[in-house]
């Protein structure tokens, strides 16, 4: 059995919100001063770890990182093993997520996440996140009829997959409704049909005239909205909401053991794990793994040319214009000239386009705890001082459109995380690369999952073979953007229809659809008016069927 942590609760990256219950933060999402939810603690691992889960299954090893965090109190083990298996049975491997070798000779191993429902890495965490929403909502509403039931009005933004992933996660679940924002014209076309052809009444999609950012903005506002909130429940499914990051730590221990089983990994090898990131989530899972004693030894943060990460730790500025010249190469910001005023650059990774990654927060409020206080403060103090931290550098982000961090923060940042910007033309070489290599041939990488190959390639030269390991994370099946694998394979076409599109998205751009256009002047009201019409006629279809 695992050593539940049977006092586990959370608190807000602002300060504001303490001792909350796991099931109030994945209903609430969002803290209420706009934070977002950490634990208090982050659990260490059980002595005998490396030993008792080596060669555990997936779910197995899911169920002993998940009582970490869960106690069973609030879930009994019964009930968490079960949200589990059901999460995962979906996954088209028994692997969930098995480990690929792509160059035996540096040792570059890439981490196949794309095998659930939605071919993309965060089906892992929202058929979790979805089974928990029902698992909880059925436990409130045991006995209860009508008007009485608790419902929930679930909202988020997507940049592509997380929409997919979540509503693939929800549909036709009881007493809930989903709205998914996605940029209107800047997901690629699989993506935007496997979202708007889910016909379910539950499901709502709402096409935005703008950015992603714009719809993450939306997300914020009317979780910040009192009106709203007093009338509905909102809960979030992008990588804000908690149990998304925690549902992710698992694969990066499960690969962790994959490489050892292989019997290419040698006890004194060392392994660094390489993240194509856009809103912090996948890495800072990451991150949570190396904290609880993952022996990782450095996370690797490659991104498109939306920098915003890169910049930051090459420079301790953390600024939402990008910049060309030397800036974008890490040089400082002042040397190089800002970009579109709108601050996103479309590039051939639309799922990274992202201007302000949401979940760095998270990670500002663990540097600030460690290295403006010391162990003889009192804990509360240490809690408190980190929060007012954040919440200043999220202020001036608001208002000033950046912050600057002093050297012991960056430094510290460092330690754990290296970074690496990588082009559109160097994306499509690497799709290249790896497709003609020897080794990999006839391998075909998205273009998401080709930066974080990209980004290993590179990293090789300041850590590589033979004691050094990449596991770089594959986010997406190539086939949710087969554009830009048709501009790196030009004359491979015949090939990637028949070896590598899957049978599930052959006619699905043809399908009948369902979406709703928002127009970006109409701001969060504009939404907030969607919202509160659809659940009504959600509410009022299920008091006619007598629900």
């Amino acid at each position: 059995m695992p050593t539940h942590t049977a006092s586990q609760r959370y608190l807000s990256t602002r300060g504001g919100s303490y001792d909350f219950s796991f099931e109030e933060v994945v209903l609430k999402g969002l803290a209420s001063d706009g934070g977002l939810f950490i634990p208090e603690e982050i659990p260490v691992l059980p002595s005998d770890w490396a030993t008792k889960w080596h060669n555990l299954s997936f779910e197995d090893l899911a169920y002993e990182i998940f009582s970490l965090y869960i106690s069973p109190s609030e879930i009994p083990s019964a009930d968490l093993k079960d949200i589990i298996h059901r999460s995962y049975a979906t996954f088209r491997t028994k692997d969930v997520a098995p480990t690929v070798t792509l160059d035996k000779e540096k040792n570059i191993h890439l981490l196949e996440l794309f095998h659930g429902p939605t071919f993309a890495f965060k089906d892992v965490a929202l058929q979790f996140l979805g089974n928990l929403f029902e698992y909880f909502l059925i436990r409130k509403n045991e006995g209860k009829s009508g008007r009485d039931r608790e419902h929930l009005t679930v909202i988020g933004a997507t940049s592509g997959d997380t929409g997919s992933a979540a509503i693939y996660g929800l549909r036709g679940k009881k007493d809930v409704s989903v709205f998914i924002m996605h940029p209107h014209g800047k997901v690629s076309a699989i993506q935007e049909a496997q979202m708007t052809t889910v016909l379910d009444a539950n499901v709502h999609n709402l096409a935005v005239d703008g950015t992603f950012d714009d719809c993450q903005d939306f997300v914020k506002a009317l979780f910040a909205d009192p009106e709203i909130n007093k009338t509905h429940k909102l809960a979030a499914v992008n990588s804000i909401n908690w149990a998304r990051i925690l549902a992710q730590i698992t694969y990066y221990f499960y690969s962790y053991f994959n490489l050892i089983r292989q019997q290419s990994f040698l006890p004194a090898s060392k392994v660094r794990f390489v993240v194509p990131t856009g809103n912090f989530g996948d890495i800072l899972a990451g991150y949570f793994a190396k904290r609880m004693g993952l022996p990782a030894e450095k996370l690797v943060i490659a991104t498109n040319e939306n920098d915003i990460l890169h910049r930051f730790w090459s420079s301790g500025k953390y600024e939402k214009h990008p910049v060309y010249g030397k800036a974008a190469e890490g040089g400082l910001p002042e040397d190089g000239v800002k970009a579109h005023e709108s601050g996103v650059k479309e590039t051939l990774s639309p799922a990274m386009d992202i201007l302000v990654s949401s979940n760095f927060e998270r990670l500002l409020w663990f540097l600030a705890y460690e290295v403006y206080s010391t162990s003889a403060d009192a804990v509360s103090q240490r809690r408190a001082q980190a929060g007012d931290h954040v919440k200043n550098w999220l202020n001036d982000l608001k208002s000033k459109g950046g912050f600057g961090v002093d050297k012991q923060i960056l430094a510290a940042a460092q330690e754990d995380f290296s970074s690496y910007r990588v082009s559109d033309e160097e994306t499509i070489a690497t799709i290249k690369q790896i497709y003609s290599a020897p080794a990999s041939k006839g391998y075909v990488l998205d273009p998401h999952s080709a930066i974080g190959i990209a980004a290993s390639l590179r990293d090789t030269e300041v850590a590589g073979p033979p004691s050094t390991h990449h596991i770089s994370l594959s986010t997406a099946h190539p086939a949710k953007f087969n554009n830009a694998v048709e501009q790196a394979l030009p004359d491979d076409k015949a090939y990637f229809l028949e070896k590598v599109l899957p049978e599930e998205f052959k006619g699905l751009e043809d399908k009948p659809r369902r979406v709703s256009h928002v127009k970006k002047s109409d701001g969060w009201e504009g939404v907030r008016k969607v919202v509160i019409a659809e659940v009504e006629a959600e509410l009022q279809a299920a008091d006619k069927a007598g629900r």
